[in-house]
This record gives C-alpha cells, structure tokens and sequence, in this order.
C-alpha cells in the first residue's frame, strides 16, 4: 500500500502494477522524498517504488531495469508522470553515467535485490523449477544462459558455482549428475535440470524443493549479480547529495 498525499492521485499512478512491493512504505519513509528533488529507482521491476516515491511528492525519479520487458511495462507510467520519470534499459551497475546524463545530484536511491516475481512466474523466461520453460534465466536479454553455462561449465566450475552461489552442500554430486547427462543430451529446460538434481538432493517433508539453491547459483552466475552489486554501490557513492 502507498502511503503519501498523491497516493491516489491517477497523474502517478500509471495503471495497476502487476506486483504490490511489500516494504514501499518503509521506502519511502526512509528516504523522505522532498519536492524538487531528484530520486533513483535502480530496480525498476513492476515500479511499485517509483509510484510511491512520486505520489510523496513533487519530485523526479530516474529508474533503471535491465529488463526489456520490465521497462515496456513501465511507458504508462512515464507518461502519467508527465516529466518527472525517466525510465532507462540499463544494469544498475552503470547507474552513475545514467545520472551523470541527467545532470544534478540524487537525493535517494533503491535497489531490490534478486529476482522478481513476473519473472519467475513467467515459463519462458526459465528462472523457476516450477514451471516448464527453456533454462534461459537472463535478467537481461545478453550473455550465455543457464543451459550454456551447464552445457559448457567444467565439473569443478559447476561445482564452485553451486558451492559458492547457492550454498548447497551436494555441489560436488550435483555438478557430477550435470555432466553425466549432458554427455548423453544437452539439459535445455527447467524441468530437466530441476530432475537431475531432485535425483542428486534427498529432502525431507517440509523442506525446500532439492532444486532450490541450484537455481539460485546459475541465476546469480548468469547474471553476475554480485558484480553487478558491488559496482552499484560504487556508482551510488558518486552520485549521491550530501545527506542523501
């Protein structure tokens, strides 16, 4: 729920959003926008931050998402923000040239971590076991994916990958069943590589699906999410105003 004076004003609003981020309003609280101000949504997503930070006042934002179909999403909410949103196809990693464009110091920056839930409940986009898809996991639409990584990686990288990324103890059996059935067919879906490793990963009732950390290492391998982090609060450092 957005809390703010422009709430329900339909000049920010720009349509429903397809996800409701929980913590907005702790957002917002937090970064106490002011009007005239400038403020960077890193991870665009849905825009369910860059709604609330605009309707707590007459301020701009800047939002970035590396996701093609996250900022088509978002046109109708840059034409409702008539003027106050800019909204860029970029990692956040590049945030301070994006800003640097603009001109002007930022007085707030978010960034949501990980991955959103119109992704992972999107098949085709091949980030959740749950659904059958092509094992793509690509935030953006550049770079190897999932498959090539499993298709290519040696045993010990896919092990250090899973090991490191997804904390998963079984790391050295999973990457070893990896490279097994790869040698008879290429592993290409989500069901497959979620199967490999169910046969690998013995849970018990109640615990998470034996494929869960897997998915979570390739995810951040593929997506080099913490470079990418820790160049973001780099660039965050350069950017922003005194106090902010």
């Amino acid at each position: 729920m957005m809390r703010g004076r422009d709430a329900g004003n339909p000049a920010v609003a720009g349509g429903s959003a397809s996800h409701i981020p929980v913590l907005a309003g702790r957002v917002v609280e937090f970064l106490a926008p002011r009007d005239g101000e400038l403020y960077l949504d890193a991870t665009f997503g849905a825009g369910g931050h860059t709604r609330a930070i605009l309707a707590a006042a007459d301020c701009r934002v800047v939002a970035l998402d590396r996701d093609q179909s996250a900022v088509a999403r978002g046109a109708a909410l840059v034409e409702a923000a008539a003027g106050r949103l800019m909204l860029v196809e970029e990692r956040f990693s590049a945030l301070d040239r994006i800003v640097e464009s603009v001109g002007g110091a930022v007085h707030g920056i978010v960034i949501d971590l990980g991955v959103s839930s119109m992704q992972l409940d999107t098949a085709a986009r091949g980030f959740s076991f749950r659904l059958e898809g092509p094992l793509d996991m690509r935030m953006g639409g550049d770079g190897p994916t999932a498959a090539d990584v499993v298709a290519a990686a040696s045993e010990r990288d896919l092990s250090a990958i899973i090991a490191t990324l997804g904390e998963e103890r079984h790391a050295r059996a999973i990457a070893r069943a990896l490279v097994a059935r790869r040698r008879g067919a290429p592993i290409r879906t989500t069901r497959e590589l979620a199967d490999v490793v169910a046969h690998v990963v013995r849970g018990r009732p109640g615990d998470i699906h034996p494929a869960t950390r897997t998915f979570q290492a390739l995810r951040m391998f593929v997506n080099q999410e913490l470079e990418e982090l820790a160049a973001a609060l780099a660039a965050a450092e350069r950017v922003l105003a005194p106090g902010g």
